[in-house]
């Protein structure tokens, strides 16, 4: 009896390189990342400010394409794709939470939530159906009719955690998510994502500064001069 394949990867980074054009010099931020995430793992990337964190987060989304090597979504090649189906994959696969909510301001928390399945087609009372569920979730049943204006900083990026996994996506990407929130609101929407990420069983990368929330993920990797190296178990950096 042959041995069961092993699983694919939720997502896979292969020697990933991305440089940019500034003025005649060619600057390398990614040289050659190598990064694998399992089902349901939880990763945090950290690095000084400008060692390209929020520029390798875009390249794992699909946001933006390598100047060479590839990112594989459950074992799919985003660079093998159009515009429109790496769009689709997007919708389907991955979800995205950013230092600042991105609500569009002119529709309630409830159409905002609801949008990605608009998006995809979803017929509209399975879509509102899923989105209020998914704010009742996120204490967020008694501000449906609300615009962003009307929600406090901390009820903004709960609705948007929760926009963010409204499509059930295999991969939740966060950018700095508790970034611009005070020390109450910050532990109450990352608590809110690790509760999300074992129920819906998504796999979590999060970009962050914050030592003390990277500490509680899985695996912590740190992002230096253009690669990336995993940290030991327990390992924080030295303080000057």
């Amino acid at each position: 009896m042959t041995d069961p394949a092993p699983p694919v990867p939720v997502l896979e980074a292969r020697a990933l390189v991305k440089e940019f054009r500034q003025g005649p010099d060619l600057l390398r931020v990614l040289d050659g990342v190598d990064f694998v995430v399992g089902r349901a793992e939880r990763i945090a990337i950290v690095g000084s400010s400008g060692s390209g964190k929020t520029t390798l987060l875009q390249l794992l989304g699909g946001l933006d394409l390598p100047t060479s090597g590839e990112v594989l979504i459950e074992g799919t090649s985003m660079s093998s794709l159009g515009d429109a189906a790496r769009g689709g994959l997007r919708n389907r696969a991955v979800g995205f939470v950013y230092q600042f909510h991105h609500l569009l301001p002119e529709f309630t928390a409830l159409e905002n939530v609801a949008m990605p399945l608009l998006v995809r087609r979803c017929p509209p009372a399975e879509a509102f159906a899923a989105a209020r569920a998914l704010l009742a979730r996120v204490g967020l049943e008694a501000r449906l009719a609300h615009r962003p204006a009307q929600l406090s900083g901390g009820e903004r990026q709960r609705a948007a955690v929760a926009r963010a996994l409204v499509t059930r996506p295999a991969l939740l990407l966060a950018d700095e998510p508790t970034g611009n929130l005070d020390g109450a609101n910050a532990t109450q929407v990352f608590e809110l994502m690790l509760e999300l990420n074992r129920e819906f069983g998504c796999s979590l990368v999060i970009v962050t500064h914050d030592e003390r929330l990277a500490a509680r993920l899985d695996r912590v990797v740190v992002l230096e001069s253009g690669r990336l190296r995993e940290r030991a178990a327990g390992r924080a950096p030295a303080t000057p």
